[in-house]
């Protein structure tokens, strides 16, 4: 939620609605959502490229390093799924389209603020990571985290002016003046966070000691997300609202004064409202009364116990047992080990696809993914019979059919798109985590169409993301080159590096080989960020990557992950590497994903590849990581199109004897024909293998 215009209103009057606060020694209730939001937008991130997922992830973690140091216990709530009723689709909407504007203006050179695709992913694994208390509530976490910080009589921490408006004993600390980077200290011992407090007293006071339990019908009158009537404009312009004292922020400030001014006059909500029907057409009173009663129910107290969740492992939302949902997949929603995209498939069945900063004169990057959605829809097909009201609302009766808000062109479109139907015992979603682990992993790389095989000497922690690879490499649309697959494996040396970096007992020749080579990609990361111009068809096709990946860790949660999951954090410390360091996962079993992908990296080697560097001279320096390179590469080559393998003057020419040879090579994807004649570039063997008798070659054949 959010009242247009509060926060700058309050903010403008701060010395008279604030209190400085030396915050340390309390528990905090976080706002989660706003919190990652600000993180990302305020910490001078590259969002150009994708994400830059490993400095997100550090700013993630002296965040909370500041907190801990000040002895502050906090709690993070973040948002589930949209609300079952739907109310803010319009809203919903209007940021698509202005995320679209932002996306277009980062993809020219211009400014905007667009989350990476991967970034509530990114943030929910630092939590895990430093064992910080979170919780995902079924929907929307306004009136929860209200309801929980009073039971705790401990502030909120947030950037959404809803809290402005809600009564908390203890008050609202504003996430920008919050000086989490400005540690203090008193008498030398006792570090404190300066922060403001908003006083809601004093807010009051300032109007004429009015009523709080006015401000809710100050919030729906001003206009939140929930409710925003036209016919309310009527009454605006009837009503001549008093000003007061002059406001240099223009009409919304003059309306959110006029309007506080004229509310102070009444005692309680009852006789202000029964005021503002008097302005409306009779026809009309009625109504519009019944919405913006419902409305101002949205700041009272939750009926959702946060508390129980954090002192027992117990989350109980009426709303969402009402639903008959399986117990398992409530619980993984309140643990974050379900995605909100699930909980909007299940409820409502629609999904909302996330713009990223892509080629807008394209199809949106998550057409290439929709194959492993339609799987993750009929998987959620017959969740429970109380579904049905609920989902028909918003779909014609189509029993197959999902409903997706995807971007085409410059604007949003809902497309619908039919569920697979899928054999009887995976569609019955409450069952669905008694399937062996066997049958959860061949449903998984079937969606992908990858053989088990492929992956046996990918380390564990690696074969979902190159499972999702090798899916990505079959879709002809990426227009993938050799040069995007080698950047992107490349990218997945990160963490295996620092792994032999921070690894007791390695010679000292291998780590220094190891820092070398991390120190390169530092400076090919650095120097990406220093005004390189984004090249939009290589942004659009990792952007296709990441969709992908995306949608298969999805489809991984929701099978209870039979491919271990990908963190997208970085590693902290590991344990001793055993020789076989690549096929086995002492290096932790599983990889952070802030070091699986780095947009500023991966585009920046993308432009090295391109003009004289080599794959063989980056990894000469570290046998180790040249040795896992050719595991990933091997493994990726023989779903890739033969055709990005050949020299430029040679591919146009053979793409249509190439066309005749996929299908032929199908039955040797992943093994070596003796009889395959190749020649090489330079001393390059790992990604830039060039293919002279293309009848006998089978391993970089695309079979689909």
């Amino acid at each position: 939620m959010g009242i247009r215009g509060l926060m700058s209103f309050v903010e403008d009057h701060s010395n008279e609605f604030f209190t400085d606060l030396k915050l340390r020694d309390t528990k905090i209730v976080i706002d989660g959502y706003a919190l990652f939001h600000r993180l990302s937008f305020n910490s001078n991130l590259e969002l150009r490229y994708g994400g830059d997922y490993d400095s997100f992830a550090d700013i993630v973690q002296n965040f909370f390093e500041s907190l801990f140091a000040c002895n502050i216990c906090p709690y993070v709530v973040l948002d589930g799924g949209c609300d079952i009723s739907d109310k803010k689709l319009t809203t919903l909407k209007d940021r698509a389209r202005e995320k679209i504007q932002m996306a277009h203006s980062l993809s020219v050179g211009g400014s905007g603020y667009v989350c990476p695709l991967l970034i509530r992913e990114v943030f929910i694994q630092v939590l895990i990571k430093l064992q910080v208390c979170f919780v995902q509530c079924f929907s929307e976490a306004d009136r929860d985290i209200m309801t929980l910080a009073n039971h705790w009589n401990c502030p909120v921490l947030s950037s959404d002016s809803d809290f402005c408006i809600f009564d908390l004993k203890t008050g609202f600390c504003p996430l920008n003046s919050f000086q989490w980077r400005n540690i203090n200290t008193i008498k030398g011992t006792q570090n404190y966070i300066p922060a403001k407090c908003f006083s809601l007293d004093a807010f009051c006071h300032h109007f004429s000691n009015m009523n709080k339990a006015l401000l809710p019908l100050f919030a729906v009158l001003c206009g939140n997300d929930h409710i925003n009537l036209p016919i309310m404009e009527t009454f605006l312009s009837k009503a001549r609202l008093p000003l007061g004292a002059t406001s240099s922020k223009g009409r919304r400030h003059h309306r959110i004064l006029g309007l506080l001014n004229w509310l102070s006059h009444f005692a309680n909500p009852t006789e202000a409202l029964d005021n503002v029907l008097k302005y409306l057409p009779k026809k009309d009173r009625e109504n519009v009364k019944e919405l913006l009663c419902c409305s101002m129910e949205e700041y009272q107290q939750s009926r959702v116990k946060l508390q129980d969740f954090f002192q027992c492992g117990t989350y109980v939302c009426p709303d969402a047992l009402n639903l008959g949902l399986p117990e398992w997949v409530l619980v993984a929603l309140a643990k974050g080990q379900l995605s909100p995209f699930i909980s909007d498939a299940l409820v409502l069945r629609r999904t909302i696809l996330h713009t990223q900063v892509e080629n807008m004169q394209q199809p949106n990057a998550h057409r290439i993914s929709q194959p492993i959605r339609q799987i993750i829809y009929g998987l959620l097909l017959n969740a429970s019979p109380h579904l049905d009201k609920t989902s028909r609302n918003a779909l014609p009766p189509q029993p197959l059919a999902f409903s997706e808000m995807e971007r085409i062109n410059k604007n949003i479109k809902t497309s619908i798109i039919d569920a697979v139907e899928l054999a009887k015992d995976h569609s019955d979603l409450s069952k669905l985590t008694e399937l062996s682990l066997r049958r959860r992993q061949m449903l998984l790389l079937e969606t992908l169409k990858v053989e088990q095989t492929i992956l046996e000497p990918i380390p564990a922690s690696l074969k979902l993301p190159v499972a999702v690879s090798c899916y990505w490499l079959q879709h002809t649309e990426t227009k993938t080159k050799l040069h995007h697959l080698q950047s992107l494996l490349l990218s997945m040396l990160v963490g295996p590096l620092t792994a032999i970096i921070n690894s007791p007992g390695k010679e000292e020749l291998q780590e220094d080989g190891a820092k070398m080579l991390y120190a390169e990609f530092q400076r090919v990361k650095v120097q990406t960020r220093l005004g390189t111009r984004l090249d939009l068809d290589t942004a659009h096709i990792f952007c296709q990557w990441q969709s992908c990946l995306q949608m298969g860790m999805y489809l991984n949660q929701l099978l209870s992950t039979p491919l271990p999951e990908p963190d997208l954090t970085r590693p902290s410390a590991f344990n001793t590497l055993n020789e076989d360091i690549w096929r086995h996962t002492k290096y932790g079993g599983t990889l952070y994903i802030s070091r699986l992908y780095s947009g500023s990296l991966v585009h920046g080697l993308c432009q090295q590849l391109l003009a004289s560097t080599s794959v063989e001279s980056l990894l000469s320096m570290c046998p180790e990581a040249k040795q896992l390179y050719e595991h990933l590469f091997n493994a990726t080559r023989s779903y890739a199109p033969t055709a990005i393998f050949l020299p430029k003057g040679k591919s146009n020419s053979k793409k249509k004897r190439q066309k005749k040879q996929n299908t032929s090579c199908s039955k040797n994807r992943g093994r070596t024909t003796a009889h395959t004649k190749c020649w090489y570039k330079g001393n390059n063997r790992f990604g830039l293998l060039m293919v002279e008798n293309l009848e006998e070659h089978s391993e970089a054949s695309d079979l689909e």
